[in-house]
């Protein structure tokens, strides 16, 4: 038998935020965690749809403690000001989950100047856990799950020379940068907890091929070439639902016997069983520092526990 959302302890007394909680893998986390008894923070910036996944959430469990906060990670001003919010109604966080995120957008820039996959999908999750850290650090036991994708191996390092791939953009190359830079920064925040001797830890995830609205989206957002409409019809054949996609992050979660570090997926890269998955470390160190240089130098926060 694999890892169900059986296997979900009592969320009861804990506090969990999830970015872009108002669809696909991020509504899907939110509602299992309000179903457990988690009082959930979803933190989307569409807040008709947010609205909307609270009352779907709350059909199903009416018991449910949920509360939205409006966030854009394409503006660090609207991530300050959810930090803000969020940190006014909650001393301690126990859970942080950076799902939300673009996916082979045309070219573009966030309010901040960003590209916008590396904006929004990183860079805004940046600034928000380095913001939540003060809530994250009071919790007994914290731990942030930052999702990110097969994709990854599409994108590089960042380049601290050029890091909005100016003179160089394609939408896979910018999302897989994206989403590679998602996977370091779990690894690197897990090791600035351990330096720290902080009570907290940090976990990555990914979903494999997961049939959402991300892949609609890219397609009808235009400029990411025939490969959008191969992923979206790969995806809708082939894919997994947005409720089986999620249990690798659910599991990072809130499985007692993850660990700090860990790294979590189906167990057939596509499809199948949420299971601990091999870090893959070489060059791992370098390209933590030079995401950590460029995030604190592109948001102007440092995050250091």
């Amino acid at each position: 038998m694999g890892w169900s959302v059986g296997d979900i302890p009592s969320q009861d007394g804990r506090v969990a935020v999830v970015t872009g909680a108002n669809g696909g893998l991020g509504f899907q986390t939110a509602g299992v965690l309000a179903a457990k008894g988690a009082h959930v923070v979803l933190a989307a910036r569409d807040q008709a749809k947010t609205a909307d996944a609270v009352e779907t959430i709350t059909r199903s469990v009416p018991e449910a403690r949920l509360t939205t906060v409006p966030l854009d990670l394409g503006s660090l001003r609207s991530v300050r000001e959810a930090a803000t919010t969020i940190l006014t109604h909650h001393d301690a966080i126990d859970l942080l989950v950076n799902n939300a995120g673009v996916m082979a957008s045309p070219e573009g820039r966030t309010a901040d100047g960003f590209e916008t996959q590396l904006g929004v999908d990183h860079l805004g999750h940046w600034a928000l856990t380095a913001l939540l850290l003060p809530a994250l650090l009071a919790a007994s036991a914290a731990r942030v799950v930052t999702v990110t994708s097969m994709a990854r191996y599409q994108g590089g390092t960042l380049d601290p020379q050029n890091p909005h791939l100016n003179g160089r953009y394609g939408p896979w190359r910018a999302y897989g940068q994206a989403k590679l830079a998602n996977y370091h920064f779990g690894l690197g925040l897990q090791q600035a907890f351990a330096r720290a001797g902080a009570p907290a830890s940090s976990l990555i995830a990914h979903p494999g091929l997961a049939h959402t609205d991300l892949q609609a989206t890219t397609v009808r957002m235009g400029g990411a070439g025939v490969q959008a409409h191969f992923w979206a019809w790969l995806a809708a054949r082939f894919g997994t639902s947005a409720a089986d996609a999620a249990l690798p992050q659910l599991r990072a979660a809130t499985d007692p016997a993850a660990r700090g570090g860990q790294f979590y997926g189906p167990r057939f890269v596509t499809a199948g069983r949420a299971v601990p998955l091999p870090v893959l470390r070489p060059g791992n160190a370098r390209a933590i520092e030079q995401l950590w240089q460029v995030s604190e130098a592109a948001t102007g926060i440092a995050l250091s526990p």
